[in-house]
């Protein structure tokens, strides 16, 4: 039992005052019908030319046109070797029968999966060259403007 002159904590009502004494309003609506909170006015000297970058729809063009590349690159190799083990499968007389030069069609239909895995590979970086790098460089230099611009002010 400890005695009421060597007790460390404050009397009753002595407390400090809690986070919520400054700020007596939550951030958010606390009931669904309340009104939103009116918008601040934007400062007509600084109005913004375009919204910023993480809004921009560029961003999104980026991403489907990064999505087509990887699914038609994807779809090109899996799909042959999907192709080739259904053929395998369910086709045993096919694959087992003879090709040109005497060689059976299994065995050249599977040689010819690093051919089609380089082509795969040639068109997702040719797909890359022509459509995404241009979108990804036009980003990169708006994002260096907008930091540059950031910066000065």
């Amino acid at each position: 039992m400890s005695h009421p002159a060597h007790d460390p904590s404050p009397p009753y009502g002595t407390y400090p005052p809690t986070p919520y004494a400054t700020h007596p309003s939550p951030s958010y609506a606390t009931y669904p019908w309340q009104p939103s909170p009116p918008a601040p006015e934007p400062d007509a000297r600084r109005s913004p030319r375009r919204e910023a970058l993480g809004h921009h729809s560029d961003l999104r063009i980026l991403r489907g046109a990064y999505r087509r590349q990887r699914r038609v690159a994807t779809l090109t190799a899996l799909g042959y070797f999907t192709l080739f083990l259904v053929l395998s499968a369910f086709a045993p007389s096919f694959m087992t029968g003879d090709g040109p030069g005497g060689l059976p069609v299994g065995l050249l239909l599977a040689l010819a999966e690093l051919p089609v895995t380089l082509l795969a590979i040639s068109l997702y970086e040719y797909t890359a060259r022509r459509h995404v790098d241009p979108i990804a460089d036009r980003i990169r230099r708006q994002a260096e403007l907008d930091s540059r611009r950031g910066a000065t002010r």
